[in-house]
């Protein structure tokens, strides 16, 4: 066998290289300017850019952006929206997939295909406001709620369903000759077996919707119930925040650290889920 020649190998060893440079560029960049940005004054950091900071206060801006932007209620908002949300898109999610995975026909495919098809559809979201008005339900956190659940249960049911189908039927049917009724099989055999792709849709879900603005921006409308995107949209907007970029660039840092941390934890579950979920 011959082997393989000098450009071969230094091209083997090269290609790593520049995938971590072009990673470090497209993501290090931003991140130096927003932490950079979060820890100058408000003299340098009227104009962002990549120089770092003659005066480091990044203590000072995060208190300041915390008590100022009201940051404490926003995060309160943000659970009692997300948490709710997540909690109804697994279960109701799981349900719909062990159906979808264990029940045959034209009916179930019709439905299954309707169900999933929020993958490729995006939401109407003047249709929705519309509905949720009709039901009183605009500006409220249980419309927010329902319009998530609605949202990320396609991505649910699509995972589930491929994950359940690679589970043996046979336990089902043990656990039915011993007596168990379905709603016991269900929660004693399917859902226990269902928590690698139960972890990956929770992280999904909570990632996307602790960053959304867009349709929170439409169905909640900022008040005493808004999120924290939506309180950093109307503490950016208003004269409070007026140039202080310093702050503002600190409220975001401080915002995405949950969700950061969560990621850096979960990450080998996410794709472990997915694909578990999607190749079986």
């Amino acid at each position: 066998m011959s082997r393989p020649g000098t450009g071969a190998r230094v091209w083997r060893w090269a290609r790593p290289a520049i995938v971590v440079v072009l990673a470090l560029v497209a993501v290090g960049v931003p991140l130096w300017l927003v932490l950079a940005t979060s820890a100058k004054p408000q003299g340098e950091a009227v104009r962002p850019n990549l120089d770092p900071p003659e005066q480091w206060q990044p203590s000072t801006n995060y208190a300041d952006a915390v008590s100022q932007g009201e940051m404490l209620r926003g995060f309160g908002n943000s659970l009692l929206v997300i948490v709710p949300s997540v909690v109804l898109v697994l279960f109701l999610g799981a349900a719909a997939a062990w159906v979808f995975a264990r029940r045959k026909g034209r009916l179930v495919a019709g439905a299954y295909a309707v169900c999933i098809s929020g993958l490729l559809l995006p939401p109407a979201i003047i249709t929705i406001v519309l509905q949720l008005r009709q039901l009183d339900l605009a500006g409220t956190r249980p419309g927010m709620i329902a319009v998530y659940t609605a949202m990320y249960l396609s991505t649910s049911i699509f995972f589930m369903t491929g994950f359940i189908r690679a589970i043996p039927y046979e336990l089902e049917e043990a656990a039915r000759i011993d007596g168990a009724t379905p709603a016991r099989v269900f929660l004693r055999i399917v859902l226990p077996l269902l928590r690698p792709v139960i972890a990956t849709a929770t992280i999904m879900v909570m990632l996307y919707a602790w960053s959304d603005i867009f349709y929170a921006f439409f169905v909640l409308g900022g008040g005493d119930a808004a999120t924290l995107p939506i309180n950093l949209y109307q503490v950016a907007s208003a004269e409070l925040y007026l140039n202080n970029w310093h702050l503002i660039f600190a409220y975001v840092v401080v915002m995405s650290l949950p969700m950061v941390a969560i990621f850096l934890v979960a990450q080998r579950r996410i794709v472990s889920g997915i694909t578990s979920g999607a190749v079986k």
